[in-house]
């Protein structure tokens, strides 16, 4: 079940830090030194046993005082049309500026939740400061310091009961990809190479949420559901920023699938929003195959080109380098059967279950061979393996030292996992346990 927080607000109010303060559950997604760029739109965050996502719109607004407005307009549009939750954050030194009121006037006419959070709120002299914010019409305030964190735990408290509750969902067993990319990267292409040439065999499913449009494919001995983004805005609606909102719309179809296929223009390569949508996915620990769309365009006269291209990619994904790469055309439908059976390949790796017999004696002789190092003259010891019940492969690893077993020796353990259990396209997470 899709569950976005989005935070909204006029430029330097202290929207980035609070959405920091928010996802620093997982100190991967939030990186003061690298991957800010990346990492400060999207994030995760858990509250009371409930994880849902947080997006910060404030590194889309255009920094040109003449268009300030228009651009913050364009993205609380967005943020509610798209998101459960609206957190709309303002700064308490400023007092009510007229971005914060032009903000205001439009949340006071959507039907979402909106919490007004007045930020930098220090102490009690400040407090009373803040309340000048209830002439903005949006109900109660939230006093906070997203800095130190004071005042984000009553914040979360309050936010959590909005979220959509969960919902079971129904095992069919039916795989469901979803197609995501940057813009005019070939998305609609693909869809119709897949189903547009025989209409008869495509059976529409009700979408959960309706920016989504899920068709059910049973074709070529295949059948799942995918999980369309393309083409369903109105042209006249587009105006708002590209990339903010192809993240928004990502956020959702990665969370409804199981499997991912990610669109890459051949032209221009791997660029940054590919990475950022790359990064949700593996966030989500959703399976994914990257699809270099557009490849008969290019000039592949030199030799070795398609090897050197596809090193350069992967290069580009690390420290993810297990995932399948094809090099495709949509409107020439080339490898387009090879793109359903990689996805239905990595599906399959993504539901696989290792016998805990079988698990121990392959990876306890590994490690036999390449033990941890020590560490303050301590050695650590593993004894058992076992794989956890958890919809993507994790693994715990249990021993006598947990605390002492350093990143290098976890990312051995995963290669390792990999080279004797097939989990090309997924995500593995690996934990070391107290024996």
């Amino acid at each position: 079940m899709n569950k976005i927080v989005a935070i909204v607000g006029r430029p330097n109010v202290g929207k980035s830090t609070l959405f920091n303060r928010l996802t620093e559950t997982r100190s991967a997604i939030v990186d003061e030194t690298s991957g800010v760029t990346r990492d400060r739109h999207y994030g995760k965050a858990w509250w009371n046993g409930v994880e849902f996502s947080v997006i910060d719109t404030g590194g889309y607004v255009t920094n040109s005082d003449d268009i300030f407005e228009e651009e913050i307009r364009k993205q609380v549009n967005l943020a509610i049309e798209e998101a459960n939750v609206i957190v709309f954050v303002v700064d308490v030194q400023n007092g009510i500026t007229d971005l914060d009121d032009a903000v205001a006037t439009i949340l006071r006419k959507s039907n979402k939740p909106v919490f007004l959070v007045v930020n930098k709120v220090d102490n009690s002299n400040l407090q009373y400061d803040a309340q000048e914010f209830y002439a903005l019409g949006l109900g109660d305030i939230y006093c906070i310091s997203s800095v130190n964190g004071s005042g984000t735990g009553d914040l979360l408290d309050k936010i959590v009961p909005e979220l959509p509750a969960e919902q079971v969902e129904e095992d069919n067993e039916i795989p469901r990809y979803a197609v995501v990319g940057r813009p005019n990267v070939g998305k609609s292409s693909l869809i119709n190479a897949l189903v547009g040439e025989e209409r008869n065999i495509v059976t529409p499913i009700a979408g959960t949420t309706r920016d989504s449009i899920n068709t059910r494919f049973n074709k070529f001995n295949h059948d799942f559901i995918l999980v369309d983004t393309a083409g369903l805005r109105k042209k006249g609606k587009v105006h708002e920023n590209l990339e903010f909102y192809s993240v928004m719309r990502s956020v959702r179809a990665i969370e409804q699938s199981e499997v991912c296929l990610l669109l890459i223009d051949a032209n221009n390569g791997v660029e940054s929003q590919d990475l950022n949508i790359f990064h949700l996915i593996v966030r989500n620990r959703k399976g994914v195959v990257v699809l270099i769309n557009k490849w008969d365009l290019l000039d592949k006269s030199d030799h070795g080109f398609t090897k050197q291209y596809e090193e350069s990619v992967r290069k580009k994904l690390e420290p993810f380098r297990d995932v399948p790469v094809i090099f495709t055309s949509a409107t020439e439908k080339q490898r387009i059967l090879k793109v359903l059976e990689q996805a239905a390949q990595v599906y399959e790796n993504r539901r696989r279950r290792v016998p805990t017999s079988k698990l121990n004696q392959v990876m306890l002789e590994e490690i036999q061979k390449h033990p941890p190092p020590a560490v303050k003259g301590k050695y650590i010891k593993i004894k058992y393996v076992s794989q956890l019940p958890t919809y993507s492969p994790s693994f715990a690893f249990f021993c006598n030292l947990p605390q002492y077993v350093r990143d290098p020796y976890k990312r051995f353990v995963e290669n390792r996992l990999r080279e004797h259990f097939n989990f090309t396209g997924v995500p593995v997470q690996i934990f070391f346990r107290k024996k």
